[in-house]
């Protein structure tokens, strides 16, 4: 068949990371509007809650995944080789996209079965994203809440400020420490 196995999870919840691109998070949430469906799969660095790559789509696809892991990978630097922490969903399993991040030699880390605190950063990102733009609104059409998902992520990385980041946006904040590197 062409699903692998569960990774084990190796990221035992230690949502600290100390430099960008050691350890990201990925997951895939689902909306609505003007009656379809509207999936996103982002992935986020723990080292600053920077969504680093994401996609939308109208159905949760390999292909999506794929795409999302192709822009996350293409945003590295030499050498950098981060752990990705995924759920067990069958996206994360097909050997298709394991191999690609054995290719690369990122090492994969998956929650234990039906454990949504073993990826709470993620689940954090998805209930302030949802909390903000998308409960008690009405989109017309998935195109116009595609716009508002993009549009909130390029706030979310450059503009919304962390306490826990000292006050700065994850964008500033990862700028301060390539600075001081």
């Amino acid at each position: 068949g062409n699903m692998g196995l569960a990774a084990e999870n190796i990221l035992q919840r230690q949502f600290k990371a100390e430099a960008p691109c050691e350890k990201w998070v990925t997951d895939i949430t689902e909306f609505r509007a003007g009656g379809q469906k509207l999936y996103l799969s982002p992935i986020l660095d723990l080292f600053n809650g920077e969504i680093v790559a994401w996609e939308t789509a109208c159905r949760p696809t390999e292909e999506l995944v794929k795409r999302m892991l192709n822009k996350g990978l293409e945003s590295l630097a030499e050498g950098e080789k981060p752990l990705l922490h995924s759920d067990q969903g069958w996206h994360y399993r097909i050997k298709s996209y394991q191999s690609d991040l054995a290719d690369k030699g990122l090492v994969q880390s998956m929650s234990r079965k039906g454990n949504c605190l073993d990826n709470a950063v993620m689940e954090n990102f998805f209930g302030h994203l949802k909390e903000e733009i998308y409960y008690r609104r009405d989109y017309r059409s998935v195109e116009e809440l595609e716009n508002a998902v993009n549009e909130y992520i390029t706030y979310w990385n450059q503009k919304r400020i962390k306490l826990s980041l000292g006050g700065l946006s994850p964008v500033e904040y990862r700028t301060e420490y390539q600075k001081a590197g």
